[in-house]
């Protein structure tokens, strides 16, 4: 079985917005969070979805999960105070309806609606092969890195690559992870791929769409807006 984890838990702060949090953003008379979740409702390799949401706004998502008849959501659990809580309140969900030892979950971000059907096959045959997948994108700026000591570090930016979501991995491996980190007080991996790979985890990695951005400023919002408008228009004329 092949769980979708979408955590959608967070207000949004630096999106500057007061009526609504930036996944329920509309464009085109459509949230965000739904151009994300007809990603994986769409894939005939996912078997189920698990949303994180803010409580206050469960009835809201249930009313546009009819609306734009998306099926494939078998639970919505309310987020946590983080980022890990949300995730891991998912991940419990999707123990609840797991199949069996080998499933395998994918965490995603309500606010990523820009890969594709690609990427997620991509994640879950490379599961499958390494034990993880790390969706990334390939550097195309210098990072630097600001050591302990206040020295300065510059990895080759053929070297480098920019960790992006899907993250995905083998539910058990995942949730155990999860649970270590609760057991530890260790409240502050910044994502899923940073905690896998403290606890020592294997981490395999696949190439994802230079699009696939995390709405989080009004300026990711406009990018969103006109990729939209893009591949709209290219749908109307077959380009």
């Amino acid at each position: 079985m092949t769980i979708a984890v979408i955590f959608a838990g967070g207000s949004g702060k630096r999106m500057h917005t007061k009526s609504r949090p930036k996944q329920f953003l509309e464009y085109l008379g459509k949230p965000v969070i739904i151009y994300t979740l007809e990603l994986f409702d769409n894939h005939p390799m996912i078997d189920g979805i698990v949303v994180a949401c803010i409580s206050d706004w469960i009835p809201f998502l249930e009313k546009m999960l009819k609306k734009f008849e998306i099926n494939k959501v078998v639970r919505i659990v309310p987020g946590g105070q983080t980022g890990q809580d949300s995730i891991y309140n998912g991940l419990i969900a999707a123990q609840e309806i797991s199949s069996g030892k080998d499933d395998i979950v994918l965490i995603h971000d309500g606010v990523r609606p820009l890969i594709k059907e690609d990427t997620i096959t991509d994640n879950i045959e490379m599961v499958k092969k390494e034990g993880s997948c790390i969706t990334c994108i390939q550097a195309t700026e210098t990072f630097i890195v600001c050591k302990a000591d206040g020295s300065l570090e510059i990895p080759k930016r053929s070297d480098s690559m920019v960790a992006r979501a899907p993250q995905s991995f083998y539910l058990r491996d995942i949730l155990n992870a999860h649970l270590k980190a609760r057991e530890e007080g260790r409240l502050d991996f910044i994502d899923s791929c940073s905690m896998m790979q403290y606890y020592g985890y294997k981490l395999g990695r696949v190439l994802g769409p230079v699009e696939n951005i995390k709405i989080t400023t009004p300026t990711d919002f406009f990018l969103f807006k006109a990729m939209v408008e893009v591949h709209e228009n290219q749908q109307i004329f077959g380009l």
